[in-house]
């Protein structure tokens, strides 16, 4: 779990600096931080998208996922756990603010494959490095996010000990299912999703985008039908 508590304080770090710098922005300043902010997920996501082999995979997981999720009313759910620990830790901020800050990045900080790579090298072969670099790429993130979002991006910690910290403990039990396209195709479908993070962020739609995390479960369910489904 060492990796999981790296990747946890680099993120607390990040959004530290973050907070701090916030607080002395000027009102001025905080259009073009969010146009950052937008543009930077917007690359990372498109980066992380183009990774795709099966667009089928991609398109069907995107379209089952979004309506799966809306019918579960997923982002709706995550806002209010978001709320149940801005209320349980008492946490002065506009409660907008808090809730998407916290959806945001620990969408951010657990969609891609570098978390599941990274846990299953570090959980079976004790391997930190992958952990590690996501740890530094996560931590320069979250001082954009937080920048924009507050506080509520430091709390995302608890999805990194949630998410990372079961893909390492069941590491030697996941690690003979997932193959180099199922890495590809969760990491298209995650890229979709920070996407998304970045349309929002640039104010060109509002998108929910928490509704859309079945996508990636679909896409490693599809993948796993290759084998019998030779179309896809």
């Amino acid at each position: 779990m060492l990796a999981v508590f790296v990747n946890m304080a680099s993120v607390l770090f990040g959004s530290f600096i973050g907070i701090l710098f916030k607080n002395k922005l000027s009102k001025r300043y905080e259009e073009p931080v969010f146009i950052a902010a937008g543009i930077i997920s917007l690359t990372i996501g498109i980066i992380m998208a183009i990774t795709t082999k099966h667009i089928l995979i991609f398109a069907v997981s995107i379209m089952l996922g979004g309506v799966t999720g809306t019918f579960l009313k997923i982002e709706e759910k995550i806002e209010y756990f978001g709320e149940f620990l801005k209320s349980k830790f008492a946490v002065k901020e506009s409660s907008g603010n808090f809730a998407l800050g916290f959806l945001t990045s620990s969408i951010l900080f657990c969609s891609g494959s570098m978390s599941i790579v990274g846990s299953f090298q570090a959980g079976t072969q004790g391997i930190y490095d992958l952990i590690f670099t996501k740890s530094v790429i996560d931590g320069f993130v979250a001082i954009f996010m937080s920048t924009v979002y507050g506080v509520g991006v430091a709390f995302s910690i608890v999805s990194i000990f949630l998410y990372q910290g079961a893909l390492t403990i069941l590491s030697s039990f996941l690690e003979p299912y997932v193959s180099e396209t199922m890495l590809n195709e969760v990491s298209a479908v995650g890229g979709a999703t920070v996407m998304m993070i970045g349309i929002n962020l640039l104010k060109m739609a509002k998108i929910k985008t928490g509704d859309f995390l079945p996508a990636i479960i679909y896409s490693i369910l599809l993948v796993l039908l290759i084998p019998y489904i030779q179309f896809l």
